[in-house]
């Protein structure tokens, strides 16, 4: 069902209340999310955006309810995963001559997934459509975060920002704006969006986000493709990811750790409550890497001006599941963190120099070689662990 956003545009997307993982397995998603499709109507007619492959159907019988589709004179596709695109098969089975407008790698992507001769439209940044009384702006947004992605600025009601995966987070609401949610669930989840998707992209988010306020354009309302539309204070969220582009840290340190019998948990806790002993105004977070979800272990890693990671020693190496979190790590390139690994060992170690090495390649600074405990630690282990914490922090 279409829902009015201002007098010429309405959301036409899909709320998705039962999804968990996104991106394969790779991402979760605690609260559900929302692919976002908006309709303009002025003289002309324009649809930015579709919704996810599995809904396609739906997705097109919806807006056949509301309107002919004939009157659709264009189709505006700003990136071109299928959680955005995966409706474009369906819909233009029933329009196939309207016009696609995209970026030249948009075209390219779309071409490589559905493998179809559509009317395509390429569009580079200061390209406009005029709709009738309204003006569309087109906005190259590469990387951010496909090679594809652009925003689409609509000078009319006010001013309207649609920016796709910039500005998103997964999250389900049916009020469909940011001050009818709670906010504090809300900014935990723009912000583990950025850490998990946008964090490699950072000097890319901060140089478009400059060049677009370079603009000086009225603006009332933010338009992502997933989550909420930002309608109170829409400035709030591009406030954020400019703190968020800049190397963003807390203080926070994060200590990590996988176990087979305990004992690296306990060097773990003790490590911890070193930290705390230092340093008292730190938060200190202590999380299971085989337990906890990697996405949210992920965002406190964001936060975080250090962390410790830790893993018993196994095959001569470290742990299966810190293996798949440093690749994580690895990949989105986080700066100026500072890190250091331990761990425990049986009959031979290796766990500590493997993490500290995959450490040093993710891009964070070395604290000191880690710290390695043969067997289950003793009370004199323990005690070693408790100074090694409060000498990590005191190298803060």
């Amino acid at each position: 069902m279409a829902k009015q956003i201002t007098q010429k545009v309405s959301w036409v997307g899909k709320v998705d209340w039962e999804l968990t993982r996104f991106h394969g397995d790779e991402y979760s998603t605690h609260r559900g999310s929302s692919y976002n499709s908006y309709l303009i109507r002025d003289r002309k007619v324009a649809l930015i955006d579709t919704v996810w492959q599995p809904y396609d159907s739906e997705f097109v019988a919806k807006l056949k309810r509301d309107m002919d589709l004939r009157m659709i004179d264009c189709v505006i596709m700003q990136h071109n995963e299928t959680d955005h695109s995966g409706a474009l098969p369906e819909l233009m089975r029933e329009i196939p001559d309207v016009p696609i407008y995209c970026t030249r790698n948009g075209e390219a992507i779309i071409r490589g997934h559905y493998h179809q001769e559509w009317n395509f439209v390429n569009v580079r940044t200061g390209d406009t459509l005029s709709l009738g009384e309204t003006t569309l702006t087109f906005i190259e947004a590469p990387m951010l975060h496909w090679p594809d992605t652009m925003f689409t600025y609509m000078d009319g009601d006010g001013g309207i920002l649609f920016s796709n995966d910039g500005f998103g987070q997964h999250f389900a609401t049916e009020s469909l704006y940011n001050d009818a949610v709670c906010e504090a669930e809300l900014m935990y989840e723009a912000e583990k969006y950025y850490a998990n998707i946008l964090n490699l992209y950072s000097p890319m988010v901060t140089k478009k986000i400059h060049e677009i306020l370079s603009l000086n354009l009225p603006l009332s309302l933010i338009c992502p493709s997933h989550g909420v539309i930002w309608r109170h204070n829409p400035a709030q969220i591009v406030e954020k990811y400019l703190l968020w582009a800049d190397a963003y840290q807390e203080n926070q340190v994060t200590v990590l750790y996988d176990t087979m019998w305990q004992s690296t948990r306990k060097m773990a806790d003790a490590i911890a409550g070193g930290i705390r002993e230092a340093r008292p105004d730190t938060t200190v977070i202590v999380r299971n890497i085989s337990h906890d979800d990697k996405n949210d272990i992920i965002t406190e890693i964001f936060r975080s001006r250090a962390v410790l990671i830790g893993s018993p020693t196994i095959n001569g190496g470290h742990s299966f599941a810190v293996a798949g979190l440093l690749e994580m790590v690895c990949g989105l390139k986080f700066r100026k963190k500072k890190a250091a690994a331990f761990g425990s060992y049986g009959w031979g170690g290796g766990a500590v120099k493997q993490i500290s090495a995959k450490l040093q390649e993710a891009g964070f600074e070395l604290v000191n070689n880690g710290l390695s405990k043969p067997w289950v630690p003793d009370t004199a282990t323990l005690d070693d662990c408790v100074e090694y914490g409060r000498e990590f922090a005191r190298a803060l």
